[in-house]
């Protein structure tokens, strides 16, 4: 164990300067990757089936969890189609941008992460070529440093960039399926909605406040870079 852990801090030292901030890289990617992962983990609405929220959307009042909200708020006073659309703009406006945002920024970091391996490369090879002018006893050590610099930041950078393409997919897929399905409950709502029935005005103590639906703690509350 102690010689692996040897081993690794000699390749970590091998690879010069360029290892720090591709790891500072590596952070930021899989840092906004899991928090944004985590976040779609706690919204309900693929838990929930598609003949419960239907019902809760001719009936708001039996909703349930953060689906129930978005209903309620949607409906909660409106008394025109154009209102629950006005409704789910607002929704849609606070909840996308912000995950469009965090995808961005990690797309971003995922494609430097190989570009400072190249960048390593470059500076490998000049070292190399240093070593090679330099000549004297000291010129075999120079030139394997300076190899090694090169294929080793190479590596390291597609080695932090490879995964981080397939969590942005996946992001991706999650927000694109969170979307539709706002997409689709609106369409239901707008279809159903009769604004002397579901358009109902709150009563009280069933009114839901739209900070309530349209703020997002688990995003806006976080420290990471966007």
């Amino acid at each position: 164990m102690w010689n692996e852990i040897l081993k690794l801090t000699h390749l970590w030292l091998a690879g010069g300067w360029l290892m720090i901030p591709l790891l500072v890289i590596a952070f930021f990617i899989y840092g906004a990757a899991l928090q944004l992962l985590v976040y779609f983990s706690k919204r309900e609405f693929k838990k929930t089936p598609q003949s419960d929220w239907e019902g809760w959307v001719l009936e708001p009042a039996d909703g349930k969890g953060e689906v129930g909200e978005i209903i309620r708020y949607t409906q909660d006073g409106a008394n025109t189609k154009e209102d629950v659309q006005d409704r789910f703009s607002e929704i849609v406006a606070a909840k996308i941008p912000e995950i469009d945002r965090r995808l961005v920024f990690m797309n971003v970091m995922v494609a430097a992460a190989p570009l400072l391996g190249l960048l390593g490369t470059v500076l490998g090879m000049i070292a190399t070529f240093d070593g090679i002018s330099m000549g004297g006893s000291k010129t075999a050590d120079l030139i394997a440093s300076g190899i090694s610099e090169a294929l080793i930041t190479t590596e390291m950078g597609l080695l932090v960039a490879l995964p981080g393409y397939a969590l942005a997919y996946l992001v991706k897929a999650r927000r694109d399926e969170y979307e539709a399905f706002l997409a689709r409950l609106e369409s239901f709502t707008l279809l159903t909605f009769d604004g002397g029935s579901s358009g109902r005005p709150p009563e009280s103590g069933d009114k839901t406040e739209p900070a309530d639906v349209v703020a997002d703690d688990d995003l806006m509350g976080s420290a990471m870079p966007a």
